[in-house]
């Protein structure tokens, strides 16, 4: 009896695997040797937005009929994956594609005003910030964090007024503008941005009177209060913020009836911590190759570090942990982009399996843990070396720190699976 032939992988598909090719070449190229200058100056240069938008990788899991490459999450991965394990770093990845955690909810805008055959106001969204953003020739942010509030949504305090022609508040549906005051804080590429999708309460008190909004950050009143220092991702720039009475058009508003706001955000934050997850273990996997390479050659006492027991067991810790992570986290994405393979555009959609939503906050998790592990041993085995400025692994060292702080603290994950279990 002949058993089955395995299942193709579908992360090692002949188009996917070009696909990593042209982002390694790609990052070796234009990025690895310039990436210690962008730490240092704490941002990476617009030209860049633009090869890549070039390149089409800022398109890739959006349709091509509003500006996108095609594609789905599992092309997003082998992309990052690449990037970083090419010499690339998760700081670097999170300035170059901000857009991923903010284009979304106005793609969401856009195929909601499209179906209500409200063409004006889905071509003025997708104009103005969806296409320029994919092709890197804007750069689009999501500014929900407040300076006191973490990762407590639903209590932001950030306000948007309705108000009439002549500047008369009226009732939501009446508006014809809309008037933003409030402060966001820790927000990525806010100093740079062109466009940050704001969160504000529109309609009243908890989370359902959150609404998302598309300001233009060269609006009257929109204030970069400061650039934030920060302990890794010096490439990418974090912003404090200010909206001091920003006016914008009512087609600017993107979730337009209660509870809408905050159930995007929960939507997309299930993909964002997806993508974190990829960071996570790519960090790692980076991490690993480098010390595997240090080891084999860096010699002590007549004799390479992995000719010693101690040192060839820490490897092999930092290769199942990184293994573990990445099988989990590839077995979630391949299931995400299957739910997703009939509907339009992928990167908009949402999360309607609650089982999904657990595993995304347990694949974080996994993956998060496994990156601090690896790049620790990284450092460790590296020796004196690994604590200079000098070397990769410092940076990941200082980078990963914060992945399990962003898209929801671990902590915030662990309570978020315990609720969908039912414990």
């Amino acid at each position: 009896m002949t058993s089955a032939a395995p299942a193709p992988d579908p992360f090692r598909t002949a188009e996917r695997l070009a696909l990593a090719e042209l982002v390694a070449d790609f990052t070796r190229r234009d990025i690895a040797a310039q990436l210690a200058d962008w730490e240092d100056s704490g941002e990476i240069p617009r030209s860049l937005h633009e090869q890549a938008g070039d390149l089409g990788l800022l398109g890739l899991s959006y349709a091509e009929d509003i500006g996108g490459s095609g594609g789905d999450l599992i092309d997003v991965s082998v992309m990052t994956e690449a990037l970083i394990t090419a010499g690339g770093s998760g700081g670097l990845v999170a300035g170059l594609f901000t857009h991923g955690i903010a284009i979304p909810h106005v793609v969401d805008a856009v195929g909601r005003h499209q179906s209500a055959d409200n063409t004006a106001t889905a071509d003025f969204l997708l104009e103005t910030a969806v296409r320029p953003t994919l092709a890197g020739r804007a750069i689009t942010a999501l500014g929900v964090t407040e300076p006191d509030g973490g990762s407590d949504v639903g209590a932001l305090r950030t306000h948007a007024t309705a108000l009439s022609a002549d500047g008369q508040q009226v009732a939501p549906d009446q508006a014809q503008h809309w008037r933003l005051n409030g402060a966001k804080a820790y927000i990525t590429s806010g100093a740079r941005a062109d466009f940050v999708v704001i969160a504000a309460r529109a309609f009243g008190d908890g989370a359902a009177g959150i609404a998302l909004f598309l300001v233009p950050t060269d609006a009257a009143g929109f204030t970069v209060v400061s650039r934030m220092r920060k302990m890794g991702w010096h490439c990418s720039d974090t912003a404090e913020l200010s909206l001091v009475d920003v006016d914008v058009p009512a087609a600017a508003l993107l979730t337009p009836s209660p509870g809408a706001g905050f159930a995007s955000l929960a939507r997309h934050f299930a993909v964002e911590r997806i993508s974190l997850a990829i960071t996570a273990y790519a960090t790692a996997q980076r991490c690993l190759d480098l010390t595997l390479d240090w080891t084999r050659t860096r010699e002590t006492f007549g004799r390479p570090l992995n000719s010693r027991q101690v040192v060839r067991h820490d490897l092999v810790e930092m290769y199942r942990r990184t293994d573990v992570a990445r099988t989990y986290t590839h077995a979630l994405i391949a299931d995400v982009a299957a739910a997703h393979s009939d509907e339009p555009d992928p990167a908009a959609s949402g999360f309607p399996d609650p089982t999904l939503l657990l595993r995304a906050a347990l694949a974080k998790n996994t993956a998060v843990e496994a990156c601090d592990f690896v790049v620790d041993r990284a450092v460790q085995l590296h020796g004196g070396y690994g604590f200079l400025r000098d070397a990769e692994v410092e940076r990941h060292y200082r980078d990963a720190k914060v992945l399990g702080i962003g898209g929801g603290a671990t902590e915030v994950m662990t309570d978020l699976a315990a609720k969908l279990l039912g414990y």
